[in-house]
Order: C-alpha cells, then structure tokens, then sequence
C-alpha cells in the first residue's frame, strides 16, 4: 500500500529527476524527459510495492525515457536556417557543464548523472543500464576523472 500522495513523490524527487535528464540529455530535452517520466510514474504509482526504492524506480523510468528521446532525434531532420546571435536562457556553467558531459561516452555520462546526480548505488544503475555494478562504478570513475580534467572550475588554481 502506497503511503504518500504522488504530489509529494513529485516534490520530493522531481529536482533530481530533472538533474538527471539534464545530464543524460542535455538541456533542451530534459524538461520533456522530465515530464514523460512523471506521467508515466503517474499511471503506475497505485501498483508500486510499498518497500520498492521511489528514487531508483524514477530513474529507471527517467532513463527509458531518455531512450525515446534519444531515439527520436535520430529520426528527427536537422533543421536549417538561421542562428541566433545570442545564446539562450541557460547560463554559462550549466552550458559549459553540459557540454563536458556530453564528451563523454555514453556509459560514463549515464553513469556519472545517475549516481552523482540521483545517489543511486552502482548496483541499481547497473540494474537500469543491464551491466554489473563494478563496470558501472568503473564508468563512474572514469567519467569523473575525465571531467576533473576537462571541465573548467571557477576559482580553481594548480
């Protein structure tokens, strides 16, 4: 029996879920990942078994739908025409983040976003990637290692 109102399952778990779809997807697709995942959480909630992990079942339904976003941009034309001179809404770090991330290999970004992002174990992001926890704490590592390398700190001085 579910205790807590899904309202509240939102609150509690919606900043992290959307830290997750950002670092997976990026920032023009997260809020949509975001979306897709509560309304499918929605629709399965009432059958979610009380001692089941809330979180880990939120990234697990965050990572499928980043599948589909995925899978959907790679039928999706490029469009043509026009830049914009001016960047958009997301600020410098975030960009300058994102983009880090996504020189990453998959495995280390996914990695990386699920459990610095969402706190998952190794164990449950392998369950959700279909590996085993040592090569997803591997991917982890390496991915944090090449960020710590490539990613540019504020405030920071070798």
């Amino acid at each position: 029996m579910i205790v807590k109102p899904f309202e509240q399952v939102v609150a509690e778990h919606g900043p992290m879920v959307l830290r997750v779809c950002r670092a997976v997807l990026g920032p023009a697709d997260a809020e949509d990942a975001w979306s897709e995942t509560f309304l499918a959480a929605l629709k399965a909630y009432t059958d979610l078994p009380a001692e089941a992990n809330v979180q880990a079942w939120l990234v697990t339904i965050a990572h499928r739908k980043a599948i589909d976003v995925t899978r959907a941009q790679a039928r999706r034309p490029l469009p043509v025409g026009d830049i914009p001179d001016r960047p958009g809404p997301t600020d410098k770090p975030d960009r300058d983040l994102w983009e880090a991330l996504a020189k990453l290999p998959d495995k280390q970004r996914v990695a990386v976003a699920y459990h610095y992002l969402a706190g998952l174990p190794y164990r449950e992001i392998a369950e959700i990637t279909g590996g085993s926890a040592d090569a997803a704490r591997r991917a982890a590592a390496d991915g944090v290692k090449t960020l710590r390398a490539t990613y540019p700190l504020e405030g920071a001085h070798s």
